[in-house]
Formats: structure tokens, sequence, C-alpha cells
């Protein structure tokens, strides 16, 4: 390959990734800026699948950036999956296109395998052979563009490499990436707890709120349980006073019967001893 487009190829690669960092800080300051403050509205808002997939392609270019760009700072090598960039691209433009997207999962498996291929690839086969490089050496050189002078670079190659034979500086580094790798570990256990607890709170206030209707509930049964009470006692007033008031009636209607027919025996010797005074 010419090496001055091995050079421009590795510039073009270099900045597509740091414009597809800007590109996605845009959109999601753009997502953001229209989602609602509180967490458990956004769920339910139509711009919330915008801002899962934003949140995925995040974490996603934080490994991208802790796997290669310390290797492209120290100018041992470029940003080598350039594929990985045009997916980034891809599902940017998808979720500013769409109003209403698919699932982070489905718009995202592509993404997920082709950059989780590419980290592996290069941990395991282009790492080691980049830790035997040094980085004054020509693959820096050819890397900015420049011959190296070889006064300074043998004596740095004989510095780094003392330095590179110190056990202890291995160890450092090796501590160092699992510290970076444990801390991206941490902030993702981070959002998930905050996350958790949101939903419990949200729980925890569904459960009041309906506690707080179960007793308006129980005290509007209890006074309605009185209202029943007290009208069935109304009832059974008038139900007494009526059947009262049939039963005297009743014994009024029937003594005047009982003079008269008292009254008739009476009347009879009276007309007997008349006749007899006729006769």
């Amino acid at each position: 390959v010419c090496k001055r487009m091995d050079l421009v190829c590795q510039r073009m690669l270099n900045q597509g990734f740091l414009k597809v960092e800007r590109y996605h800080n845009l959109c999601q300051k753009q997502v953001k800026a229209q989602l609602p403050r509180r967490e458990s509205e956004r769920r339910n808002h139509s711009l919330a699948r915008h801002a899962d997939i934003l949140a995925a392609v995040e974490t996603r270019l934080s490994l991208l950036n802790m796997t290669f760009m310390k290797y492209v700072d120290s100018n041992l090598c470029c940003f080598i999956p350039g594929k990985v960039i045009d997916e980034i691209y891809r599902v940017l433009r998808y979720v500013n296109s769409t109003r209403a997207p698919q699932r982070a999962h489905e718009v995202l498996q592509e993404l997920r395998d082709i950059s989780s291929m590419a980290m592996e690839y290069f941990d395991e086969k282009i790492v080691p052979v980049l830790k035997r490089k040094i980085p004054g050496s020509d693959v820096s050189g050819r890397l900015l563009g420049t011959a190296p002078v070889p006064g300074t670079s043998a004596a740095l190659t004989t510095m780094q490499l003392f330095s590179k034979q110190n056990p202890l500086r291995q160890d450092i580094t090796k501590l160092q990436q699992q510290v970076k790798t444990n801390g991206t570990g941490l902030t993702a256990l981070k959002r998930e707890i905050s996350e958790l607890r949101i939903k419990v709170q949200e729980q925890q206030k569904q459960l009041q709120d309906q506690d707080q209707k179960l007793l308006e509930q129980t005290q509007i049964i209890g006074e309605q349980n009185a209202r029943l009470a007290e009208l069935e006692r109304k009832l059974r007033e008038v139900m007494e006073s009526t059947v009262g008031n049939s039963s005297g009636s009743g014994s009024n209607e029937q003594s005047p019967g009982k003079r008269r027919k008292a009254v008739e025996p009476t009347d009879c010797p009276r007309k007997s001893k008349r006749l007899r005074n006729r006769k």
C-alpha cells in the first residue's frame, strides 16, 4: 500500500470516530431537551425509545474509546474498524429520521455484534504486537508522517526497552486496565441501581395512594351502613305506628254493634207489656 494513501486513510478513520462521537452528543442533547424532567414521565413519552437507543450507543462508544484510543493517541495505530463507524452513523440517522423506532436490542444488534468482534480481535491479535513496538520507533514516525531522528530514537529505544522489561510496569498497566474495566462496570451498575430506586419509589407511591383510597372507601362504607341502619329504624317505627292505628279503628267499629245487640233485648219486654194492655 502507498504510504501516503495509508496515512490519509488512517487520518480519515481517526477523524471519523471523533466526528461520530460529536454527532452522537448532538443527537443526545436534542432528544434530552425534548424529554420531560421526571423519570416516570419519560417512559411514557414518544421519545423514550430514542433515548434508550442513544444511551446504548453511548456505552458502545465509551467501550470503543477505551479499547482503541489509548493506542491511537500514542500513534501506534489508527481506529481500525471503519465498519463500526458506518454502523453507528446508520443507527443515529435512523433515530433522527423515524418517529417510532423499533426496540433498542433490535436496532443495535448489528452494532453490538461487529463492535464486540472488532474489540475482541484487537485485544487478542493486534494489542500484543503493538506492545512489542516502541512509541519512538519507525511506527510512530510513519503514523505522524515524519521520519524519525536517528540519535534521539536510538536513545528512546534503549530507555523504553529497559522500561518494558520491568515487570512492575507491566503489572501497573494491567491494573490500570482492570480499573478502567471495573469503572465502566460500576457506572452501568450505578445506572441500574438508580433506575431500580426510581421504580421502588414509584411503587411505594402507588401503594400509599391505594392505602389512602382504601381508607376513604372504608369511611364511605361506614357512613352508608349508618344511614342504612337509621333508615331501617325509621321504617320499623312507621310500620309499628301503622299497625297500632289499624287495630284501634277496628275496635271502635265493633262497639256500636254490640250496643245495639244489648239494647234490643231490653226493648222486648216493653213491647210485650204494651200488647197486653191493648188486649
